[in-house]
């Protein structure tokens, strides 16, 4: 099987993250984060959300802000098992018509 070739803007075909705690008290670590993997210029991140309880304003804002960054890049971000909760807070806020949610445990298509 011949290994995929990526586009020169690329350096990872895919990055896989999963988060625990997404609210305003622990964003600047969770932004740190994702700073750092946008840093790898990565073609797609999957955001695996099965263990976040819960999503706020500010975990929001920085989901939209991650999706901009990645978008300007032809890459995109992927969430990834929310719980019912979390999957709520992200019709609510019409961010599931933003970016794509997956419920599979294998890599985002």
């Amino acid at each position: 099987m011949a290994t995929p070739v990526l586009p020169a803007r690329y350096t990872l075909p895919l990055v896989e993250v999963r988060v625990t705690e997404l609210d305003l008290g622990c964003l600047p670590e969770v932004g740190a984060m994702f700073d750092r993997l946008l840093a790898l210029r990565p073609a797609q991140i999957v955001l695996d959300l099965s263990d976040c309880r819960h999503l706020d304003a500010a975990a929001i804002g920085l989901l939209l802000d991650v999706h901009r960054r990645l978008a300007r890049a032809d890459a995109a971000l992927t969430v990834r098992s929310p719980n019912p909760r979390v999957r709520r807070i992200l019709h609510t806020t019409r961010l599931d018509q933003v970016l794509p949610i997956v419920s599979e445990v294998g890599p985002a298509a």
